[in-house]
């Protein structure tokens, strides 16, 4: 199973979205394939929770995935509501801009 899956499975199981899309954005990145990945979860089980509860939420279920291997994990998390009212749009990630302390 790909890392790719294993975060999906996870996070379709315990959140129950009506919608998740993770996206493999390791290409972009130097520290190799599975490492970076651009998610965006839309749950009931988000409502009522700030923006950092949500992160902290997909984190916890998440711990095992971002202590072995991935190094970076752009969230976007909406309870059905925010979604609509956003058009449905996902915001674009920053492209990388290569250097860090793994390169040196």
């Amino acid at each position: 199973m790909t890392v790719q899956t294993i975060i999906e499975t996870k996070l379709t199981e315990q959140l129950k979205p009506t919608l998740i899309t993770v996206e493999n954005d390791s290409h972009k990145h130097s520290r190799g394939e599975n490492s970076h990945f651009n998610l965006t979860l839309v749950s009931e089980q988000f409502a009522g929770l700030r923006p950092v509860q949500r992160h902290q939420k997909v984190y916890g279920l998440l711990s095992d995935e971002l202590t072995n291997g991935v190094h970076a994990l752009a969230i976007h998390a909406y309870t059905p509501d925010e979604w609509q009212s956003r058009s449905e749009d996902v915001p674009a990630s920053p492209n990388c801009l290569g250097g860090s302390k793994h390169d040196l």
